[in-house]
């Protein structure tokens, strides 16, 4: 989200401090925002909240965008890349002060989900505090005419799901030919979600003469391709790139048969250690049928996914920030641009297709420089799923539990027995007993759902 990372930012609509955020990667007297350079006004506002100290992405990053290069930065989760390209716009918007035209915007940043949107929005608001700029999200799964109205008098950043901004411009309510700056966030998301043709599209609409950013977690060819594309002689800011998987997580998995997946999660879930947790299904129908199953074990849940109204998403999504459900339930939908606090656990209920997807997933935890868990639970029919995994993040996932399919797995693998026992009470086959606990060291899917994006 455009709230960054900042050493320690937050939801834009709570910030507060974190502990000693993210100070084992930057050294607090290494650099500061002052010494990027940005507009006096975006540090005042930085300063209210506490805040000195750029992530290394933001610190690498800002300087060659304030001089008006093109970037490709790539980036773990979590690291900051929104506040990266943010902060940057903002202080270029200010010392520019020409208007846009009606129904046109200055800056375009371009994300794959309608949560995402929303928080780069209300970051912009928020960290554009006192510079009189306006901004404006396009989204699908709302009424259009709020955001025709928005886009009539013209804006200085404008936050948009590609689907619904196609149809706004199709529609002359949006026009694209005044940006300046092009932003593509979560570029491999836009290739998951098969948004890439429209990002070209898109692109195609923009003036030549602009200054060009993407961002991504991971760089499949396809996004490499797009970025030769999309960029001019770009700077490159990497970040870690050869540990994909997030090092504060400690990462398991189950080997447990489907039918059995539903009573183990239930049975783990009876630890209090599992204070906040997102689980992982593969289908929007699936996230639901557990969701309502998990309710009725006591276990108060609630499910997220694309064919839920944007209300209904909001909804679900306040109430896990809240703490009135324990348990959100989400397709892939909610991999990316979701950042709850205190994430303690992430579960993988189905192993994803896409082993990208893995690292998106678990990044919901251990976020601003906590700890957190990762589960995975892996029906035999996953295995090639879990080796693409574990070949991509370059690790092995610790074995839990001593069911023979677990056992089988363990020796062909070669490794010692993991940190699981006998199976916990009333739990399911293959399983660990309950509890894990955080290690101590520290949507358009191809088309047709395009438009609910």
């Amino acid at each position: 989200m455009c709230v960054p990372a900042l050493s320690a930012f937050v939801h834009a609509g709570d910030l507060k401090k974190e502990r000693d955020p993210l100070s084992n990667e930057i050294p607090a007297n290494q650099t500061t925002f002052a010494a990027l350079g940005l507009n006096d006004q975006i540090l005042r506002t930085l300063g209210e909240q506490g805040y000195e100290n750029p992530t290394p992405v933001q610190a690498q990053a800002i300087p060659a965008l304030l001089d008006g290069r093109d970037l490709l930065g790539v980036a773990q989760t979590g690291t900051g890349k929104t506040a990266a390209f943010t902060l940057p716009i903002l202080h270029r918007l200010a010392a520019d002060k020409t208007p846009a035209p009606n129904k046109g915007a200055r800056a375009l940043v371009l994300a794959p989900t309608r949560e995402l949107a929303i928080q780069i929005h209300e970051a912009c608001r928020t960290y554009g505090r006192g510079l009189g700029q306006r901004s404006a999200v396009v989204l699908g799964g709302v009424p259009k005419g709020k955001q025709q109205r928005q886009m009539s008098k013209g804006v200085d950043i404008l936050i948009a799901t590609p689907g619904r901004l196609l149809d706004l411009v199709n529609e002359r309510s949006v026009r694209l030919d005044a940006v300046q700056t092009l932003v593509l966030d979560e570029a491999d998301r836009m290739l998951d979600m098969g948004f890439i043709h429209d990002v070209r599209k898109i692109a195609g609409m923009v003036k030549s003469e602009r200054q060009s950013m993407l961002f991504s977690a991971t760089m499949p060819g396809e996004i490499d391709k797009l970025a030769r594309e999309l960029l001019s002689n770009p700077a490159r800011v990497e970040i870690t790139p050869d540990a994909p998987a997030v090092e504060r997580i400690d990462q398991r998995v189950y080997h447990v048969r489907q039918p059995a997946k539903r009573d183990l999660l239930s049975s783990l879930l009876q630890d209090p250690e599992m204070e906040r947790v997102i689980v992982f299904t593969r289908t929007k129908h699936g996230a639901d049928r557990l969701a309502k199953q998990l309710t009725g074990d006591g276990v108060p849940s609630d499910a997220i996914h694309g064919n839920k109204t944007q209300g209904a998403r909001q909804h679900a999504l306040k109430q896990f920030r809240d703490g009135r459900v324990r348990v959100l339930v989400a397709t892939d939908i909610a991999a990316r641009g979701i950042d709850v606090d205190g994430v303690s656990h992430v579960v993988n209920f189905e192993l994803p297709n896409v082993p990208e997807s893995y690292v998106h997933r678990i990044g919901r935890t251990a976020r601003a420089g906590a700890e957190g868990v990762a589960l995975s639970f892996c029906d035999p029919s996953e295995q090639n799923d879990l080796r693409r995994i574990e070949k991509m993040t370059k690790q092995s996932l610790t074995i839990i539990g001593d069911g023979p399919i677990a056992s089988e797995r363990r020796a062909h693998a070669g490794r010692k027995p993991g940190r699981g026992g006998a199976p916990g009470k009333g739990a399911a086959a293959n399983q660990a007993p309950r509890g894990p606990k955080p290690a101590r060291n520290g949507e358009r899917p191809r088309r047709r759902q395009g438009r609910a994006a």
